[in-house]
Order: C-alpha cells, then sequence, then structure tokens
C-alpha cells in the first residue's frame, strides 16, 4: 500500500549562541511546517545553537579567543540530563509532527564538559526517540567538538517509513552509509553545513545507492546575524553578506531533486514522499540486499 507523506527541511539560522532564542524560533519554525502539513520536519547542522564556523577563521593558537567560543558553545549546548529539549519535545507532541534536529550536546554521561556535535530524533508523540552523535568531527570541528560512537547509529520506526541519518561530511564514509543502509532506513536524514555542489551531487548519489529520500538541511546565516561581540566575525571581508548559503534539498530514491535547493535564502522546503517508489528502486539494485553480496563481503558495527 502506497504511504504519501509531506516532510520539511529547514533552511534558516540560529539565533547565533542563545539555546533559549533559539528554540523559541525552532518552535515557531516546527509549528509552521505542521501547519503546512508536514510530518516530518528536519533542521540543520548544529542549529541548536549555531555552526561554531569560526574554527575555519581563527588560527588554532589563539587559544584565549578558542576558549572563549567553546565556553560559549558550551554554555548554550544542549543535555539530556536537563529541561533543554522538553520545550521541543512540547512542540513536536502539540503539532503531531516528528523533529529530527542537530545540536550541540553535552556530555552528561561522564565529565558533561566534552561537547558532540549530534541529531536529536523526537517523535511526534514528543518522546525522545535517540540522539546520534557525530562520528568523526571534520578538520577544525575538531577543536569543539569530541567523537561519537557507533552505539549512536540509529534507525527507527515511523507511520511513513523508517529514518535514520548521518551529519555532514559522515555520509562520505562508506561504512557508515552502509551501517544505515543495513538497517533499512527509507528516509535518510543528514544535517549538514555543506552547502557546495558538491555535497548537492554527492546527496543525489546516496539517494540513488541506498534506494532511500534523502532530505539535506543546511543552514542559511548572514554574517550580520553573528553579534559583533564575537572577535571572530572581523575576520571575514567586509563585503561579505552570507556566511552560508543554504542549498538545501530534498531528493528522491531515483537520485532526482524534488524539492530544488534553495540559494541564499532562508525558509522551509516541502515535498511529498511515496514509499511505494521506495520499493520500485530496489527492485532493480538493493545495496543491502540481493546486491550486498554477503559470501563476498563480511561487515559489521561495534555497538
Amino acid at each position: 500500500m502506497n504511504q504519501i507523506t509531506k516532510v520539511a527541511v529547514v533552511q534558516d539560522s540560529s539565533v547565533f549562541l542563545n539555546k533559549d532564542a533559539t528554540i523559541e524560533k525552532a518552535i515557531a519554525l516546527i509549528q509552521k511546517a505542521a501547519k503546512d502539513g508536514a510530518k516530518l520536519v528536519l533542521f540543520p547542522e548544529a542549529f541548536i545553537s549555531g555552526y561554531p564556523d569560526w574554527v575555519w577563521t581563527l588560527q588554532p593558537s589563539n587559544k584565549k579567543v578558542m576558549s572563549e567560543m567553546f565556553s560559549a558553545l558550551y554554555n548554550n549546548a544542549i543535555s539530556t540530563q536537563d529541561d533543554s529539549l522538553k520545550p521541543l519535545y512540547k512542540a513536536a507532541k502539540e503539532n503531531a509532527i516528528y523533529v529530527v534536529i542537530g545540536a550541540s550536546e553535552k556530555n552528561s554521561e561522564a565529565s558533561n564538559a566534552t561537547l558532540f556535535n549530534s541529531m536529536v530524533y523526537i517523535s511526534d508523540q514528543g518522546e525522545l526517540l535517540g540522539i546520534h552523535r557525530k562520528l568523526i568531527p571534520t578538520g577544525g570541528e575538531r577543536l569543539m567538538w569530541g567523537q561519537g560512537d557507533g552505539t549512536t547509529l540509529h534507525s527507527f520506526d515511523t507511520p511513513f517509513g523508517k529514518i535514520g541519518g548521518l551529519i555532514c561530511w559522515e555520509c562520505y564514509m562508506p561504512l557508515a552509509r552502509v551501517a544505515m543502509y543495513n538497517q533499512a532506513v527509507q528516509i535518510f536524514l543528514t544535517p549538514t553545513w555543506d552547502s557546495s555542489d558538491g555535497w548537492h551531487n554527492a546527496m543525489k548519489h546516496i539517494a540513488l545507492e541506498g534506494g532511500m529520500y534523502v532530505l539535506s538541511s543546511t543552514q542559511a546565516l548572514k554574517k550580520d546575524e553573528i553579534p559583533d561581540s564575537y572577535e571572530f566575525k572581523n575576520l571575514y571581508a567586509d563585503d561579505r553578506e552570507w556566511i552560508n548559503k543554504g542549498n538545501s534539498c530534498i531528493i528522491n530514491p531515483k537520485g532526482q531533486v524534488i524539492a530544488e535547493p534553495l540559494n541564499a535564502k532562508q525558509g522551509i522546503l516541502y515535498a511529498d514522499i511515496d514509499t511505494a517508489e521506495i520499493t520500485n528502486q530496489k527492485w532493480l539494485f538493493d545495496s543491502a540486499g540481493h546486491y550486498a553480496r554477503p559470501d563476498v563481503f563480511n561487515f559489521s558495527v561495534n555497538k
């Protein structure tokens, strides 16, 4: 039986390093997506409470400013051990919508002092389904975030299909993708900071390879949305308007774009997804099924 569902991808900016205001903004976007008929909404990487773009502009040896920026990121990170996420749980339940959102997350199970680049899954009943922590922060990101592990490679059943995903350049890790394909993910969610054409092309490939829908959500951030009080802002060119232009998209299992990327614009993308397309595509190529060849290849995940 066909199951057609509207999904939403947010392309907007955090309220930079302001957790409470960012969560309020997220709630307003959740309400809008639900009002427009979406049953699932995806937010960008590190939406709560801002992507640390300073790691690409500041010298790592500038320990004073790096330390100050980490403290700001830490003070506006979420934790599963406090009330950080409760407003989002409430919004998801009141609007009957699944919410997946990128966030900096404290390691509250241990020192409570290391941050992870995480994606948070919330059900339409307002329940925390799980959190995935990015396995490898990319380049300068390692100055801010620790490494996740295999225990958070989750997928979740929903009334409209199985959801799961990876964060940004984790998607370039072939075995991380296989781990998700082997969980029969049908709607692949990827919060990201990458707005390049190369990323967009990679999402088409992953949709084809996995025989699934791909939702890619990127922040669209203007320079003037970063408070002047942050010293690293002065390192951007004076005439620069956009720090990140977005290019979020939704792609079907055939690798076809069904919600065109927004460029240098903030908003919400929508698309109707049909689970029958997944079955039709996998009849011909199923990377975790008849194309897997377990007699030739061995694969395992350390959980």
